[in-house]
C-alpha cells in the first residue's frame, strides 16, 4: 500500500469512526420512547412527533452490526442491539407476519402496509447481524421474511418484485416509496436492495433455491432494468416491464454498477459474472462521462438527453457516497487511472462540501453554489447511516486489497 492510499484509508477510517458512528451513537437515541429517534433537522434539533421508519431502523441495524463484526467494538454491538430489539418489539406484524413500513413515535403502526423495499432491508440488516454474532434464531428470521417476499411480492407470470402489498398481503393502490416516486407497480430502487438484501442473505446462507433467486433477480436486472445501450438505470416499470419513467439516475447507476457485480461475485457462476462485469463498466462508464461535474461531484439526475438542471438540482450526499466506491470498483476490475481519479474525486468533493465538520455526520446535500442544504434532515425516514458508513466499509476494505484486473469480456 503506497503513502497516498494509506492516508486515504486513514482518513476514511476516522470519518467512519468518529463523525459517522460517532454521531449516532451519541446524538440519535430516542431515551424517551425507545429505539431511535424519527427525525431530527440539519441543526440538530429533534423533531417531535415523527414517525419511525422501517428503513431507518434496519439501516442502523445493518451499520452497527457491520461495525461491530469488523471492530468487535461492544458498543457498537449494543446499538445494533437496541436496533434489532426496536425492529422486533415494535416493527413486526404479529397478525400478518412480516415488518410494518411506518410506526409513530409510541411504536404504534402508523402505515402498516407491506413495502418490498423496506423488507428487503430487513433481511439485508438481519443477515449482518447474524454474520456479526451468529445467532440463529437471528437467520431464522431472515430466510422467514425470504420466504414471505417470494409468496406474496414475487411475480411469478412476469417476474420480479411488486413494490408494496397490504398488510394482510393483498394487492394495494398504494405502492410508492415516497412522495417522490413514481406510484407503479415495479421499481429499479426496489430491486436494486432486493438484489442487496439477497447477496447479505446468501453469504450466510447457502440455500439453493435463495441461490436461483438471486441469479434470476441479476438476470432481471440485465434484461429488464438495464437501458438497451448498457449506460443506465429504467426507474418505474409497470408489471410487464414497460418504462414509465425517462429520468436517469446516477447515482443509483453507480451504486448499481457495483451492488450488481458483488452480487454476481457471491454467486461465483463464471459467466454470468463476465456478463455483468461487461455491465457495471459500462455504467460506470456512463455516470463518469455523464454525471460528474469539474469539482468531482456527481450529480443526482439528467433527463434521457443529458440534460441537467444545475440551477435546480442539488447534489446530495449519497450519490457521493456510492460514486467513491462504484469508480473505485471498476479501478479494480480494469485498472484504469480515471476511475482512480474519479474515487479520489468523489472523496475530495465528500471532504470539501458534504461532511458537516462543525455539527457531525453528513449534509444532505448542497446546492449549486455548493452551500449546504440546510433546511433537510440530518436524520429522517431516509437519511441513514448506511450509505456513507457503507462506503467507508468498502473503501477501507477495498484500498487494503490489490488490484483483481481481467480482461474485459
Amino acid at each position: 500500500m503506497n503513502n497516498a492510499t494509506e492516508v486515504w484509508r486513514t482518513r476514511l477510517e476516522a470519518e467512519l469512526l468518529d463523525n459517522i458512528l460517532g454521531f449516532w451513537m451519541k446524538q440519535t437515541i430516542d431515551e424517551t420512547h425507545g429505539g431511535f429517534i424519527g427525525e431530527m433537522n440539519n441543526q440538530l434539533q429533534v423533531i417531535p412527533g415523527a414517525d419511525k421508519s422501517l428503513v431507518l431502523n434496519a439501516r442502523i441495524l445493518w451499520t452497527f452490526a457491520s461495525a461491530y463484526r469488523i471492530y468487535g467494538t461492544a458498543e457498537y454491538l449494543t446499538m445494533a442491539e437496541r436496533a434489532y430489539d426496536y425492529l422486533i418489539q415494535y416493527f413486526t406484524d404479529p397478525e400478518f407476519g412480516g415488518f410494518f413500513w411506518m410506526v409513530d413515535e409510541h411504536g404504534a403502526a402508523s402505515q402498516p402496509k407491506k413495502q418490498i423495499y423496506g423488507l428487503a432491508f430487513v433481511i439485508y440488516a438481519l443477515a449482518e447481524y447474524h454474520h456479526a454474532t451468529g445467532r440463529k434464531d437471528v437467520l431464522r428470521q431472515a430466510t422467514q421474511l425470504f420466504h414471505l417476499i417470494e409468496k406474496y411480492g414475487y411475480d411469478p407470470l412476469h417476474t420480479g418484485y411488486i413494490e408494496a402489498l397490504s398488510r394482510e398481503w393483498e394487492m394495494t393502490d398504494s405502492l410508492s416509496l415516497s412522495s417522490k416516486d413514481m406510484n407503479e407497480k415495479k421499481s429499479m430502487n426496489t430491486h436494486l436492495h432486493v438484489l442487496e438484501g439477497y447477496t447479505g442473505l446468501y453469504r450466510v446462507w447457502k440455500s439453493e433455491l435463495l441461490r436461483n433467486k438471486l441469479a434470476e433477480l441479476i438476470e432481471t436486472m440485465l434484461e429488464h432494468i438495464l437501458d438497451s445501450d448498457g449506460k443506465h438505470f429504467h426507474l418505474f416499470m409497470d408489471e410487464e416491464w414497460r418504462v414509465k419513467s425517462e429520468l436517469i439516475s446516477f447515482g443509483h447507476d453507480i451504486e448499481g454498477s457495483w451492488l450488481l457485480y458483488e452480487a454476481a461475485e457471491t454467486l461465483g457462476d463464471e459467466e454470468l459474472l463476465g456478463r455483468v462485469r461487461k455491465a457495471s463498466l459500462s455504467m460506470a462508464e456512463a455516470a463518469l462521462a455523464e454525471g460528474i461535474e469539474v469539482d468531482g461531484g456527481i450529480w443526482n439526475e439528467a433527463d434521457r438527453s443529458g440534460f441537467i438542471d444545475k440551477a435546480h438540482e442539488s447534489r446530495d450526499w449519497w450519490p457521493q457516497a456510492e460514486a467513491m466506491v462504484g469508480f473505485y470498483n471498476a479501478y479494480q476490475l480494469t485498472g484504469d487511472s480515471r476511475f482512480l481519479e474519479a474515487a479520489e474525486n468523489s472523496w475530495s468533493f465528500t471532504e470539501k462540501y458534504i461532511i458537516d465538520h462543525k455539527l457531525g455526520e453528513w449534509h444532505w446535500g448542497v446546492d449549486e453554489s455548493l452551500q449546504p442544504l440546510v433546511h433537510t434532515p440530518k436524520v429522517s425516514a431516509w437519511k441513514c447511516p448506511y450509505h456513507n458508513s457503507r462506503a467507508c466499509f468498502e473503501m477501507i476494505r477495498r484500498l487494503g486489497e490489490p488490484l483483481h484486473v481481467e480482461e474485459i469480456i
